[in-house]
C-alpha cells in the first residue's frame, strides 16, 4: 500500500458553520503528516472524519486502503486513535484500562493481557501498571493513552494534539515513541498546536485554514516559501546601526529591519556563506563591535504566522465538531 489516507474533497457542515470545504489530503504509507492551522479551522473534524467518528457530507476518502463510508468496520479494525485529552478510566489501573480497550478490540483474554504487558514494557510502565490511573502524571496518562491505541497493532495512527499540556521531558518522549512507531512502518497523522513538534516529527506538514487546505509540503518547502535564510547582526553600539545597514546591503537580496530596540540588523540573503564572509570583513574593516552573528532560518512559527496571519498554533482545539454533540 503505496498511500494510507487519501482524502478529496472533504466537506462538512453543522447549520449555517462550514467546517470544512473541500480537505484533500494524500499521506503515504511509512510517513507523518502533520495537519497544523489556527483553532477551529477544521483539524479535529478532519480527524473525526478520517477515523469513521463523523459522517462527511461530501468528498471521499480511504483509509488503510478502504473507504470511510462504504466499509467503516475495515478502516477501524487498522487504524489507532490517540484524542486530544487521555480516554483513560481513572478508576482503573494501567493494566485493566489496556486488557479492557484489548477485549473491546476482540484481542481474547489471553492476547489482551499478553498486549498490555508487552505494552506496559515498551513505554515505561510497567512499575506503575497496577496503579489506579488517577494517581498518574499527565506525561504517563498520556503514554498510556498512546499504548492504548496500538493495541491492535494498527497500520495507521491519527494523533490528535498528542502532547497538549506536557511539559518538554514528556512531550520528547512521546516524540520518540511515535518515531518509533514510523520505523515500525506505522502511518501517522499528527495535529498539534506546537510548531516545533510538526517541524521535529513531520515529513510533510499541511497548513488547514477556514475549512480550507492552504498549503502542503516539507517543512523546508515551506520555510523557503517564507523566505530565504537571513543574516543577523547584534551589535555593542546601538548607535552604529546605520553604518551597519549600510555595510549589509551589499550582501543583501531585501530590505535590512532593525529590531531589538536599534540593537540588530538582520538582511535577507542568497548566496550563504559568501554572504557571511563578505559581511565579516566589512565589519571587520570599520572596526565595528558585534555581539552576536548568525544565518537565521525561517521557524515553522514564521510559517504559520505567514500563511494565517497568526503568530502560533495556539491552545488546544475547542473541536468544531462538539456542535455536532
Amino acid at each position: 500500500m503505496d498511500v494510507a489516507i487519501e482524502a478529496e474533497g472533504l466537506s462538512k457542515r453543522y447549520g449555517d458553520n462550514e467546517v470544512l470545504k473541500g480537505v484533500d489530503l494524500t499521506v503515504p504509507a511509512g510517513s507523518v503528516l502533520g495537519l497544523l492551522g489556527p483553532n477551529g479551522a477544521g483539524k479535529t473534524t478532519t480527524v473525526r472524519i478520517l477515523a469513521t467518528l463523523l459522517p462527511p457530507d461530501g468528498g471521499r476518502a480511504v483509509v488503510a486502503g478502504h473507504d470511510i463510508v462504504t466499509a467503516p468496520l475495515e478502516v477501524r479494525r487498522r487504524i489507532g486513535l490517540a484524542g486530544q485529552y487521555a480516554a483513560v478510566d481513572e478508576r482503573l489501573t494501567g493494566r485493566e484500562n489496556l486488557v479492557l480497550i484489548g477485549r473491546l478490540y476482540r484481542l481474547g483474554r489471553a492476547n489482551a493481557k499478553r498486549r498490555a504487558e508487552e505494552l506496559l514494557e515498551r513505554f515505561d510502565l510497567t512499575g506503575a501498571a497496577d496503579r489506579e490511573t488517577k494517581t498518574y502524571s499527565g506525561g504517563m496518562r498520556r503514554r498510556l493513552d498512546l499504548a492504548a491505541s496500538l493495541l491492535a497493532d494498527p497500520g495507521v495512527l491519527f494523533l490528535d494534539e498528542p502532547t497538549t499540556g506536557l511539559d518538554l521531558t514528556s512531550r520528547m518522549t512521546l516524540w520518540a515513541m511515535v518515531r518509533e512507531q514510523v520505523d515500525a512502518g506505522v502511518t501517522v497523522l499528527l495535529t498539534t498546536q506546537y510548531l516545533e513538534e510538526a517541524d521535529q516529527l513531520a515529513d510533510r506538514v499541511a497548513v488547514i485554514d477556514k475549512g480550507m487546505l492552504i498549503a502542503d509540503g516539507t517543512p523546508d518547502e515551506l520555510k523557503r516559501k517564507v523566505g530565504g535564510e537571513r543574516l543577523e547582526v547584534t551589535l555593542a553600539d546601538p548607535a552604529t546601526v546605520p553604518e551597519v545597514t549600510a555595510l549589509l546591503e551589499r550582501v543583501a537580496v531585501g530590505e535590512p529591519v532593525v529590531g531589538d530596540q536599534g540593537r540588530s540588523v538582520s538582511v535577507p540573503v542568497g548566496s550563504g556563506i559568501d554572504s557571511i564572509a563578505d559581511a565579516a570583513t566589512a565589519l571587520r574593516g570599520k572596526g565595528i563591535e558585534v555581539t552576536d552573528f548568525a544565518m537565521r532560518r525561517p521557524s515553522m512559527d514564521d510559517v504559520f504566522l505567514a500563511l494565517t496571519g497568526r503568530s502560533s498554533a495556539g491552545e488546544p482545539d475547542e473541536d468544531e465538531g462538539k456542535t455536532a454533540a
